[in-house]
């Protein structure tokens, strides 16, 4: 598996890699024989994440970029040498509201990170495949794309944008040999979740942990190691014959609740 699998000589960008389903993504791609970037807005988790990797004998770099940036990302992606042969687009926040409670400053921030950000680096990144004549490129949305969930209109809207935008790319740079993909994923176990639960459930974190468990057919939550596997796959070689398409990693939520 470990050979079908590889990413011996590769170079990865991972977004939003220091935490979360980032962090379990760049720590089995450079398991997997990757050179990873880590590219994050927070310094603290950057490092730690780096930290992690080298001590686990694999290599990473971390690199401090704001992705609503068009600046800070195309000087973030010139320090990735020698190449840019994964981009695995996973930087993101999350936002709770209706179309009433929503304001304007929610909607443009939720905007620029999930979807200005994957645009510029997506096309940062395509520049570079063109020059290296292929590239994969992967991104993350989420189930919110695909079936109507409460209470996450801006947040459905971003992950809409970075669905079809993973096919307008998949189509538009097939003569480059540059693949594109999406995963998206239903409720996830994170340190997100968490801290969610205990801010908003306070002494009833384990009861709503539960709960919302339950909302999945499959009667739990995943792991960012889960997503991170099908991750790997689909930035392989072994996935060479697969573009502009989306996985659904949701314990059935999608097929078996509608």
């Amino acid at each position: 598996m470990e050979q079908l699998f590889s990413l011996k000589d590769k170079t990865a960008v991972v977004t939003g890699g220091g935490s979360g389903i980032g962090k379990a993504i760049a720590k089995l791609f450079a398991q997997a024989g990757a050179s990873v970037f880590i590219l994050e807005l927070s310094e603290e988790a950057g490092k730690k994440a780096d930290e992690e990797i080298h001590s686990e004998g694999n290599e990473a770099t971390y690199i401090i970029c704001d992705i609503t940036s068009s600046a800070q990302v195309k000087s973030a992606l010139q320090k990735v040498q020698p190449s840019i042969d994964i981009l695995v687009n996973n930087a993101g926040i999350a936002h709770v509201g209706n179309l009433q409670s929503t304001t304007e400053h929610d909607f443009e921030k939720l905007f620029q990170v999930n979807v200005k950000g994957t645009y510029l680096c997506m096309q940062a990144a395509v520049e570079r495949m063109i020059q290296q004549k292929g590239g994969v490129i992967l991104n993350l949305a989420s189930i919110a794309a695909m079936v109507g969930l409460p209470d996450r209109f801006a947040y459905s809207m971003t992950k809409g944008a970075v669905l079809t935008m993973t096919y307008s790319v998949a189509r538009d740079y097939l003569k480059h040999n540059i693949r594109c993909n999406c995963i998206s994923p239903a409720r996830v176990h994170t340190p997100f979740v968490d801290g969610f639960l205990a801010k908003n459930y306070p002494g009833q974190e384990n009861e709503m942990f539960e709960k919302l468990s339950k909302t999945q057919p499959i009667g739990r939550m995943g792991t960012a190691d889960e997503v991170a596997q099908l991750a790997l796959y689909l930035c392989s070689d072994s996935a060479s014959f697969i573009t502009g398409t989306n996985y659904p990693i949701d314990g059935g939520f999608v097929t078996l609740n509608t």
